[in-house]
């Protein structure tokens, strides 16, 4: 029987701790985004987004907005990848 199982692979729990850091960062931009993102002023009032108001009714549908977000991102994402080596 080995006592191998007993102790922590450092190579291994090396990873867990930079998807932790990671979760964490995300957290903290989600957090900023929601208690903040209203000061932004043109973010939800741009030209495509779609608003819909009749009697007690109403429905709002930021297309625009989200199209630049992923733009946004998808482009982080990019950078990230290509100077990540």
């Amino acid at each position: 029987m080995s006592n191998d199982n007993l102790f922590i692979n450092f190579e291994k729990s090396d990873h867990m701790g930079k998807i932790l850091i990671l979760v964490g960062i995300v957290c903290i931009l989600v957090g900023l985004a929601i208690n903040y993102g209203h000061k932004i002023p043109f973010l939800g009032k741009l030209p495509g987004d779609i608003s819909i108001d009749k009697g007690n009714v109403k429905i709002y549908f930021p297309l625009a907005t989200s199209i630049l977000i992923s733009i946004l991102l998808s482009l982080l994402l990019f950078l990230y990848n290509k100077f990540k080596n």
